[in-house]
């Protein structure tokens, strides 16, 4: 997923550069960030992007969560996490799968799980 040019497409919510939004956000939609949040953030079903200008203070449960800007807190996503080379990630994730490109910054432990296999 990349950084919306425009308007946000059909589900996808924005938080802008000069927003602050400081509490527990949750949604049933995809969210951008390129703000600033503190809090929580719960996206159970849907994705989290936190822009190059984001800066998020939060613990984030999502089902996919891509960092190209910075995220201190614990990251629980039931799918993936991506960190871009310009990520700065201080917390633990909790994922199945995970992609770190050269040049990211991660402070923490990463723990991979597997799907429940019947």
């Amino acid at each position: 997923m990349s950084a919306p040019t425009a308007a946000p497409a059909s589900g996808l919510a924005q938080i802008g550069k000069s927003v602050f939004v400081k509490g527990e956000l949750s949604g049933s939609e995809d969210l951008y960030v390129d703000g600033q949040v503190e809090g929580s953030i719960a996206l159970k079903s849907n994705s989290l992007t936190v822009g190059p200008n984001g800066q998020v203070k939060a613990s984030v449960e999502a089902k996919g969560v891509i960092v190209l800007g910075k995220l201190e807190g614990n990251i629980q996503a039931s799918d993936r996490v991506e960190l871009r080379k310009s990520a700065i990630v201080t917390g633990d994730i909790s994922t199945q799968r995970i992609s770190i490109e050269e040049g990211a910054y991660l402070k923490g432990k990463v723990d991979i799980h597997r799907a429940d296999v019947k």
